[in-house]
């Protein structure tokens, strides 16, 4: 099946620059999305965190390269990964991307974090956030989006998470 998110004949995204060169296009989102992760690091970006706000995080942080930002995707993806030896996630088939999106956020929501100690409220984050990111709602910028979410999610809750870690394995 051909993928619509693509320019024809080539592996590089369609996107508003027209740039059709993926090293190219890789430093072109590398720019914005550093400076719009930054803006959103200085002014938080309201909301409930449900689903029309997590879609909307993703927005505001791909909306200079992207016609669909904030759109879910409407195909299946498969990204090989080096450490699963060149196979991929089972991601969220796109009829079910809302349920599932909307369930992992509920569970973020709904989880009592004052009640957890230090260890139990990592590894709940760290559940969250799998949970959330195994999802996969978008065509790109997954992992970008449920990060700065969830951080600010939970930095809302009053548990700053350092993100050096983060930024460092980009």
């Amino acid at each position: 099946m051909r993928d619509p998110y693509l320019y024809e004949g080539s592996d590089v995204l369609k996107n508003k620059l027209d740039i059709r060169n993926q090293d190219l296009l890789e430093g072109a989102e590398a720019d914005y999305v550093s400076l719009r992760l930054k803006d959103i690091a200085l002014n938080p970006l309201k909301g409930d965190y449900h689903t029309p706000h997590f879609l909307k995080m993703h927005e505001v942080i791909f909306q200079d390269l992207y016609e669909w930002a904030g759109s879910i995707r409407t195909i299946s993806i498969y990204k090989e990964e080096d450490v699963l030896g060149g196979m991929s996630i089972e991601y969220a088939d796109p009829f079910d991307i809302v349920n599932d999106l909307s369930r992992s956020l509920k569970i973020m929501r709904t989880s009592d974090w004052d009640s957890m100690s230090p260890i139990s409220r990592a590894h709940k984050f760290s559940d969250c956030l799998a949970g959330i990111w195994k999802v996969h709602p978008f065509r790109e910028g997954n992992t970008r989006t449920a990060i700065t979410s969830c951080c600010q999610y939970i930095d809302e809750m009053g548990y700053p998470v350092n993100r050096d870690r983060f930024e460092k394995n980009a």
